[in-house]
Parts: C-alpha cells; structure tokens; sequence
C-alpha cells in the first residue's frame, strides 16, 4: 500500500490551495474541480476535510465522474492513464485537474465539458 493512500485529504487540501490561488485562482474553483471529480457537494467535501479522510476512504465514498477517463496527461512524470492501481489513478486524476486549474486553463476545459 502506498503511503498517500493512508494520508488525509486535509493535510493534502492546504498545498492545492496554496498552488491555485499562487496563480489566482480560487478555493471556489477547487472546490468545484474536487466535487466535479468526486461526486461531493460542498458539504459533503468540508465533511471529509473537517473528519480528515484517508484518500482511500475519501475515493471509496466519492461517485467518480462518468468523464474522469477522458483526463489524460502527465503527472510526476507518470501517465495517468497508464497508471494501474485504481486508487492511485484516481488520485493522480484530482493532482492533474489541480494542475491544469493552476496552469490557468479554462473551467470548461479542465471539466471536460
């Protein structure tokens, strides 16, 4: 088991803040790009940070979105798409719509609508 799986998402949560809003963007735009990809509504989010959720927990509740395989890329130099483990792709999913959301992409485009 990897150690990510057994970390809290709240611990975690702080540093994709700290990178969207270095590049103005909002806690509302990651908020939206999380539920987007989970299922949450906001509560349900501020529940799983507030309870500090493993990210194995935190994806075993979440409703993935049906669009989530269309996300492809790059993420530590790891395909995503190519990644084996389904928790560990799932999680490199949420690393690489923060990071398109930092790179200042467009909403639409990041939510692959």
């Amino acid at each position: 088991m990897h150690r990510i799986f057994a970390t809290s998402v709240s611990s975690v949560y702080p540093l994709y803040l700290a990178k969207v809003e270095r590049k103005g963007r909002s806690k509302a735009e990651l908020d939206q790009v999380i539920e987007w990809l989970t299922g949450f509504d906001e509560a349900e989010l501020q529940q799983h940070l507030d309870d500090e959720t493993t990210f194995e927990a935190f994806f075993a509740d979440a409703r993935l979105n049906p669009s989530a395989s269309a996300i492809t890329g790059v993420v530590c130099g790891v395909r995503v798409e190519s990644i084996d483990d389904p928790l560990m792709q799932e999680i490199r999913y949420l690393d690489k719509l923060v990071d398109e959301l930092a790179k200042g992409k467009a909403m639409e485009k990041v939510l692959r609508s």
